[in-house]
This record gives structure tokens, C-alpha cells and sequence, in this order.
């Protein structure tokens, strides 16, 4: 999969292709179904498909200060495209400027002249150009003028819920890691860098790798959870059993809310690397013990836990 930043990074002899365009912050089942339904059109027309998304997320220019958790990164959700078929990922950042674009400009200045787009697959409600003006009904008509299709793609569900990025947002932050895996299609990740923290857990047994998370990470509610470490790259992943601990450790009177991970049956240094952790199943909320004995017996019995649930490497 070929990724681009920019309209500048667009090949200045791209030919015809396939284009779906969303944040697809964390490419959830709904977002899957959108995306493998623009990759299927491409494969019908024969041009190869194009994912549009933005960096920031717009909501963060149009009011500064309310940037949303995100659920996955930019390095991510192209890993995660790519797993569908995409054949390009760009990346447009949103400015000022792009937020004042009117959406018929949009349409003829990306779509028409750079991307020579042949199709555009789309959610239902999508919105885009100055103000949200445009909807999918405005780029149909301007579709026709120019010479390509558009079809929104009705948002999927299970029950009465629909899948969504707010929706799985809800979840993490409630610590239901579980519900949010069945709109996600897969575990809720967040990723980071291992720092060094106050080595406690060395102390006590369960030396603990400490995440420093991206910016704006969708960080579950605090507690205990059983999940994985997961290192590499998409293409060779390495995945850990782990017991993550989110919060402020109360037993030592922390004040400072963390990301902590102890790694069953692993014997290495961390400190540096770029990982991710995956969240399998909350197992308990964040306890104040009196004492480091009772902490020690209850984080056993978590991973005990842990390993009931997540198994081995790479299981």
C-alpha cells in the first residue's frame, strides 16, 4: 500500500481510481463495511482504491481544545486499512485554511483535478466543506457534472446500536474493553513509548514496563486489565500476555494517573521501543491495599487471571 501526505504527495500522472474519505478513527466494523465496499467498487472498475483521511482531526481546528480520544493513530489506522485492501492511504492535513475550502471546491480541486476520481464510497451522513455544507446529495450532483459516481453507505450495527467512533469512545472510557472489541471487530489498542518509572514493581516482583501513550489516546477507565504487549511491525508482530494496570496507584499514594504493563514470562529490556497494548478483558477496578503483602497476593491472582484469558505469545 502506497501512503501519501498531502494533495502534494499525489503522483502528478495518478490515473482513475476509487475514493472513500472519513477520520476512520479506529476503523471500527462500521468504517470496514464503507472501506471494503470502495476497495470491491475499485476491483470492479479496475483502478486502484484511495482512502482520504485528516490529520488533525478536523474537530480539533474547527474548536481548538476539543480534540476527541483517538482510538487509533495515523501509523495505525494505515496498518488497519491496509489488512482491508486499500492501495493508497493519504493523509490531508487539515488547517484553517482547508476548514474554509467550500465543498464544491473540494470536489473539483482534489477529487477532479488531482485524484481523477472515477467513484466515491461514502457514509451516509458524511459531511464535508466549509460549515459541513456538503452532504452526499451535493457531491452526487457535482459527481455528475464532473463524471463520477458517489454511493452513502448506510451505517451498520448490532441491535439498536450503531457502530461508531463515539459510541466505541464511550465504551473504552467506561472500561468495557469487551463491547468496544465487538464494534472495534478486534481488541481496543493504544500505543506509546516504555519509559522508566519508579521501579516498584522490580521491587515487589512484577517489574512493570510503563507506556507513555500517544497524544489524545483513547486510555481506558482505570483498573486491571488482561491484554497483550504487542512489538514489531504490522507485518511481524510479537504479542505478549500481559496484566496492565491503568491509574493512579493508590497502595503508594500516586499521583499520577498511569499506563503500566507486567509481561508474563519475559525477561528483556523494553525501555525505548514503540509498542502497543491490547485490552482483552477488564478483570477488576483499582484498589487501595494496606500494605505491600495484600498487593502482592492480589496481583498473582491477576496473573493467574491473565493467563486464563490470553494464553501465550503470539496465542
Amino acid at each position: 500500500m502506497e501512503r501519501w501526505r498531502g494533495v502534494e504527495g499525489i503522483p502528478t500522472k495518478w490515473g482513475r481510481c476509487v475514493v472513500t474519505i472519513g477520520v476512520f478513527d479506529g476503523v471500527h466494523r462500521g468504517h470496514q463495511q464503507i472501506i471494503e465496499r470502495a476497495v470491491d467498487k475499485a476491483a470492479e472498475l479496475g483502478v486502484p482504491s484511495v482512502l482520504l483521511t485528516f490529520d488533525p482531526h478536523p474537530i480539533e481546528v474547527i474548536r481548538p481544545g476539543s480534540h476527541p480520544p483517538m482510538l487509533s493513530g495515523q501509523r495505525y489506522k494505515a496498518d488497519l486499512v491496509e489488512q482491508l485492501g486499500v492501495d493508497v492511504f493519504c493523509v490531508l492535513p487539515f488547517t484553517l485554511e482547508f476548514k474554509r475550502r467550500d465543498a464544491s471546491e473540494f470536489v473539483h480541486s482534489i477529487l477532479v483535478e488531482k485524484l481523477h476520481t472515477s467513484a466515491v464510497v461514502v457514509g451516509e451522513n458524511f459531511r464535508y466543506g466549509a460549515g459541513g455544507t456538503g452532504t452526499v446529495a451535493s457531491m452526487t450532483e457535482d459527481g455528475k457534472r464532473w463524471g463520477f459516481s458517489v454511493e452513502g453507505f448506510p451505517m451498520q450495527g448490532t441491535g439498536d446500536m450503531t457502530w461508531s467512533s463515539t459510541y466505541v469512545r464511550s465504551c473504552v472510557a467506561a472500561g468495557d474493553v469487551t463491547s468496544a472489541a465487538e464494534a472495534l471487530g478486534r481488541e481496543h489498542r493504544i500505543h506509546g513509548i516504555i519509559v522508566r518509572g519508579d521501579q516498584r514493581g522490580r521491587e515487589i516482583g512484577y517489574p512493570t514496563a510503563n507506556l507513555e501513550p500517544l497524544a489524545w489516546s483513547a486510555i481506558p477507565a482505570d483498573g486491571i486489565y488482561a491484554g497483550r504487549l504487542v512489538r514489531g511491525s504490522s507485518r511481524k508482530t510479537e504479542l505478549l500476555p500481559a496484566a496492565i494496570s491503568i491509574g493512579t496507584n493508590p497502595t503508594f499514594a500516586g499521583q499520577e494517573r498511569r499506563v503500566e504493563s507486567y509481561v508474563l514470562d519475559f525477561d528483556g529490556d523494553l525501555y525505548g521501543e514503540h509498542v502497543g497494548l491490547s485490552f482483552t478483558a477488564r478483570l477488576r477496578d483499582t484498589l487501595r491495599f494496606d500494605g505491600v503483602e495484600p498487593l502482592v497476593a492480589q496481583m498473582a491472582i491477576d496473573v493467574e487471571r491473565t493467563r486464563e484469558l490470553v494464553g501465550h505469545p503470539n496465542g
